[in-house]
């Protein structure tokens, strides 16, 4: 639906920056021809995945478990106990995924490296079986002419470490991390480039420590004083952060890291203050919490005054956090109106509706609506926010209502998935051409349908299908045809 007329958020200026006029009012959308890219030089397609998800072979090569085993084995914790002890087996099939990738004209592949594979105990020896697995993989990617970007966590926290101190719950972790970094730095910095830390601090923290939704499953029932679990890994994801930071500078010193953060666009209900100053708010605790630090070396005032319990930094933490990102990543997928008034520690409430309108169209899950219009307010936003940084969309996706119940033929036909990304792709252009954005690049989420988390296998968000009745057969969608397309066609400059 059309973005009804209403202003920015006000965003906090960088140091000596005036804010600009783009930022005080919305900018139309950019149209163009259907399938006709207007991309610029330097705007790479790509596609991501992640380790657990996709990878399978969770007892091979001297991997041990991590908390996401754990929480798949639990019963009752996934859609049909699903888990990824096998998901869709890259493990052993990656060469075949590699090919497809190249045949689809793929830039660059985003993926993530099991901590558990490198570091079977979280710490102490390193495995060289699974060093070696992403020394393949990497070597793969590169000589099919496709980049490899690296993640160093996504999700599959070592249960040891879990078991031995709590995990993210524990500062303890922040030199076990920067050795698993270091072992990755080492081992492929030479051929990797781009990195990031973590993907989507905010989702694995409060879905794993707040919500229990996520592994390792705590909530509000675990333990008195629990509230204060979501803020305590919070502050030592940011540490371990920084201190990775500092080891990747000097230990590869061609390459440029950042940190994935994932976000909504918190657009005010109405006009009135109380809503706008709401919205801020609600992107002060979902994008500030997060990215302030790694741009400001602090956390947003608002979140400071509201959460009593939030941890102070060092001066020597708060040197090593700012400017800890090289580039902005951004993982973005739907938004929201925000107006003033709520139980949660933000004081807001989310909707869906204004005036009985819904917000975009409902995707396959829940929580996901199809706002294009909205992407362009981020980009921009964070574009004035954070001082013009490079920016690369390192997700955007969707499911597709009721895909997993079709048949193959009709699965094949995502035309809800073109839409979305025809749509999203449009607002990339107008940000970096009319608004000075400066996008670099693409990922769709994901590159083959995978192991959704709790959600197990149920939601699909690949552009290549895999059949989980008939041997994991890869076969691509009509949105990867329709991708590869509209890249070449940005490619030529059309």
């Amino acid at each position: 639906m059309p973005a009804k007329a209403s202003p920015l958020l006000i965003p906090r200026p960088v140091k000596g920056q005036q804010l600009s006029a783009a930022v005080l009012s919305p900018r139309r959308t950019m149209h163009t021809a259907a399938g006709k890219a207007e991309a610029g030089p330097g705007f790479y397609f790509g596609t991501a995945s992640a380790s657990y998800q996709v990878e399978g072979a969770h007892d091979v090569d001297g991997r041990r478990p991590s908390i996401w085993d754990t929480f798949c084995h639990t019963p009752g914790k996934t859609a049909n106990g699903d888990s990824g002890d096998i998901a869709i087996d890259f493990y052993h099939r990656y060469e075949e995924d590699i090919q497809s990738m190249k045949e689809l004209g793929i830039q660059v592949f985003r993926f993530s490296i099991s901590w558990p594979r490198i570091f079977p105990d979280g710490s102490g020896q390193v495995n060289q079986a699974g060093l070696d697995f992403y020394s393949r993989l990497i070597d793969a990617l590169l000589a099919a002419g496709i980049e490899p970007s690296v993640t160093l966590y996504h999700w599959d926290l070592p249960q040891a470490l879990h078991d031995r101190y709590g995990g993210w719950l524990s500062d303890q972790i922040v030199p076990d991390f920067v050795a698993f970094a270091e072992a990755c730095f080492s081992a492929f910095g030479p051929r990797v480039t781009y990195w990031t830390t973590f993907n989507e601090p905010w989702t694995f923290i409060w879905m794993g420590y707040s919500v229990g939704a996520h592994a390792p499953g705590r909530g509000p029932t675990c333990a008195e004083g629990s509230q204060q679990e979501p803020w305590i890994c919070t502050h030592n994801v940011l540490n371990a952060h920084a201190a990775a930071v500092a080891s990747f500078r000097r230990l590869v010193p061609h390459g440029k890291i950042s940190i994935n953060f994932n976000t909504e666009w918190a657009e005010p209900l109405t006009d009135s203050p109380a809503d706008k100053a709401a919205a801020q708010r609600h992107m002060d605790f979902f994008l500030g919490i997060y990215a302030d630090p790694v741009y400001f070396g602090e956390y947003p005032q608002s979140v400071r005054d509201r959460v009593p319990c939030l941890p102070h930094f060092s001066d020597e933490q708060r040197r090593l956090l700012q400017g800890s990102a090289d580039y902005f990543a951004l993982n973005y997928y739907t938004s929201r109106y925000v107006r003033d008034g709520g139980d949660n520690e933000e004081g807001t409430t989310s909707l869906t509706e204004r005036d009985g309108q819904v917000i975009g169209r409902q995707a396959d899950s829940e929580w996901l609506y199809s706002v294009p219009w909205a992407f362009r307010k981020l980009m921009v936003y964070i574009d004035r926010r954070y001082g013009h940084p490079e920016m690369h969309i390192t997700e955007n996706g969707c499911s597709v209502p009721k895909e997993s119940q079709l048949a193959l033929p009709e699965a094949l036909e995502d035309t809800f998935r073109v839409q979305y990304y025809k749509d999203h792709l449009a607002e990339i252009e107008g940000a970096k051409h009319e608004d000075g954005v400066d996008i670099r690049g693409f990922c769709a989420w994901s590159w083959a349908d995978n192991l959704e988390w709790a959600d197990g296998f149920d939601k699909r968000f690949g552009i290549v299908h895999v059949d989980y009745r008939n041997g994991l057969k890869r076969t691509p969608k009509a949105s990867a045809k329709w991708l590869s397309e509209y890249f070449k066609g940005a490619a030529c400059g059309r």
